[in-house]
């Protein structure tokens, strides 16, 4: 049997829209970018051919995505720096690889291909696996943990708030019931649980009942929200000027910190009604998409993982003024 390549198993979503935004920030000589979200490397792979004068740093908190994009990117060794970190340790990366500024960084957030096709990691709740469910698989809680020892109280806030669970309340409830007959271990009980605890009318709608349970579990357990609302700023303080910042996100939530992150900057930070903008106060950011882009119908028909993704994109326009 053929074993997968990396490029086999990982189609990038929206490549040529995204080189599009980022690559004209790439095109001079020591130009720096940073892919927050390595993954399997197909981003970067066609930043790397398409931005000779680039160099790559490439961001991953998971180890095995790591070496797997370092063999997929191995031909441009000269060009590339691999490091073991979560997104918002950006501001540490840079300084202990003497980066004082990058001209764009990329970030494809929410779970990758990889991570989803292996079942033993629990991503997906359409096959039976452990519940693990981190990114980093040397972190110390797993999907598990929180399933056996959160509160109803504390798994109901995640359901609701993470996964936008509306039977939030009744499916903790029964998750508590549950655990004390046996502890969770896979995830065929607990999708099996969610599709009781929902009524039949509402299954009907929405794709897998179980869906916004996993997700809001997934970024519990790898605190996604929390790490990004810290990432994005740091990101945009770090850019050059006419760097810039590409994130592409795949639930609402994600979208909205990224929308209210980059409208922020593109704005000034004086009163609305001060009929001149002080200088040194003007807007730190331009946006460089109108809303949150989508892809085309052909894409998401090519690769169906892409139909929930959204773009959004800004440049630094002006090198001082970024309020902390």
């Amino acid at each position: 049997m053929t074993v997968p390549t990396p490029s086999d198993r990982h189609v990038p979503v929206m490549l040529d829209r995204v080189v599009a935004l980022l690559a004209p920030a790439l095109q001079h000589p020591g130009a720096v970018l940073v892919d927050a979200t390595l993954g399997l490397g197909g981003h970067s792979e066609a930043f790397l051919e398409r931005c000779p004068e680039a160099h790559l740093i490439g961001l991953d908190r998971d180890p095995a995505a790591l070496r797997l994009a370092g063999e997929r990117l191995a031909p441009y060794a000269g060009r590339t720096t691999f490091v073991h970190a979560v997104y918002d340790e950006l501001p540490r990366v840079l300084d202990e690889l003497d980066v004082p500024a990058i001209d764009g960084i990329l970030f494809d957030l929410g779970v990758s291909s990889m991570q989803l096709d292996e079942a033993d990691r629990g991503f997906a709740y359409a096959q039976d696996a452990p519940l693990d469910m981190r990114m980093d698989s040397t972190a110390p809680t797993t999907a598990a943990d929180i399933l056996n020892t959160y509160s109803a109280a504390d798994l109901a806030r995640i359901l609701f708030q993470y996964g936008e669970e509306k039977f939030s309340r009744k499916i903790a409830d029964r998750i508590v019931r549950a655990r004390e007959a046996e502890p969770f271990t896979n995830s065929a009980r607990l999708s099996e649980l969610v599709r009781d605890a929902i009524p039949q009318a509402a299954r009907r709608t929405g794709g897998h009942p179980a869906k916004r349970t996993f997700q809001a579990l997934r970024i519990e357990v790898n605190g996604e929200l929390e790490v990004l609302r810290r990432a994005l700023p740091a990101a945009v303080a770090s850019l050059a000027l006419h760097g810039r910042i590409v994130v592409m996100s795949y639930h609402s939530l994600e979208d909205r910190i990224t929308k209210q992150t980059l409208a922020a900057g593109a704005k000034s930070d004086v009163p609305d009604d001060l009929p001149v903008i002080p200088a040194g106060h003007e807007p730190f950011l331009k946006l460089l998409t109108r809303g949150a882009e989508r892809p085309t119908e052909d894409e998401v028909a090519a690769n169906p993982r892409a139909a929930s993704a959204r773009v959004r994109a800004a440049t630094r326009v002006r090198e001082k003024g970024l309020v902390a």
